[in-house]
């Protein structure tokens, strides 16, 4: 038998009113204010830090450190950068510092580094003497490219290295220039010959004054020896095979051009008496 259960006037829905709703714009206001205030306190608090980096004293340059400097003296290349030091690590521009290294004729190559908090760091790489090169009576050190990189004097006496004559023209008004296709036949020759020491060994001069022909002089033989401007050492070695008994032949040897496979061609010097009857004609 059901049972009639009475209702709970407390839940009448006519007896519920909705709450009023609250407007959304005072909070996203209020948002938008503390996001002001935080980006404003950072960018101050950053402002402050940076100004205290820059401003810091340990942030001084006060030692440079130089390696890679072989024949170039530490105290040369602290005279091409004086002036960096007392300077702001952080705030100093390197690279008119490494095109001052640059200008030295010795350096190939630079790279300067910074190392907190005070360091910077020098890497140098030099240029490699090729060989002595006379010019106009005047001795140089020169590199593979041909450029002038000091005079050669007593300072630079542990280079054993070949003396090349016609590496410059002498133009009309200047200095005298290195010719290129002649310091890269140079170049060439030498290191051909280098790969064979016992060849390389025999070579006192070089005359490339002809950028297709370098001829050489050895040094315990008064024959110039044409070997043309390719297949060097073993031009070189055909005319020491021969050389023994070419001499034999023809005791005064003028020159021997060996740029011929198949063939060799002996010039003789010409005699006292031959060249005094040639003088007189």
């Amino acid at each position: 038998m059901p049972v009639a259960a009475p209702s709970d006037r407390r839940f009448r829905r006519a007896h519920v009113k909705p709450g009023r709703r609250r407007s959304a714009w005072p909070m996203r206001v209020l948002a938008v204010a503390r996001s002001v205030v935080t980006v404003v306190g950072l960018c101050g608090a950053g402002w402050y830090v940076g100004r205290a980096v820059l401003d810091a004293r340990g942030l001084v340059v006060n030692s440079i450190r130089v390696r890679g400097n072989e024949h170039l003296a530490r105290g040369d290349v602290m005279a091409l950068l004086s002036g960096l030091e007392g300077q702001h690590i952080l705030l100093t521009d390197l690279e008119p510092w490494r095109r001052r290294l640059l200008g030295s004729p010795w350096v190939e190559q630079a790279a300067l580094r910074r190392v907190l908090p005070s360091t910077v760091e020098v890497a140098i790489r030099e240029r490699k003497p090729m060989a002595v090169g006379r010019i106009q009576n005047d001795l140089y050190l020169i590199d593979q490219q041909g450029l002038v990189i000091d005079e050669y004097g007593p300072n630079y006496a542990q280079f054993d290295l070949p003396i090349v004559d016609g590496l410059a023209d002498v133009p009309a008004s200047g200095g005298p220039t290195v010719d290129p296709a002649r310091a890269v036949l140079a170049s060439r020759l030498i290191a051909a010959l280098g790969a064979h020491p016992d060849l390389f060994r025999h070579v006192s001069q070089i005359d490339v004054s002809n950028p297709r022909d370098a001829v050489l002089l050895l040094d315990t033989d008064t024959a110039l020896v044409h070997v043309g401007d390719q297949q060097f050492a073993e031009r070189l070695q055909s005319y020491l095979d021969l050389a023994e008994a070419l001499h034999a032949r023809v005791p005064a040897i003028e020159y021997v051009d060996v740029r011929f496979d198949d063939r060799l061609y002996v010039r003789p010097a010409a005699t006292r008496g031959r060249r005094a009857k040639q003088d007189g004609r």
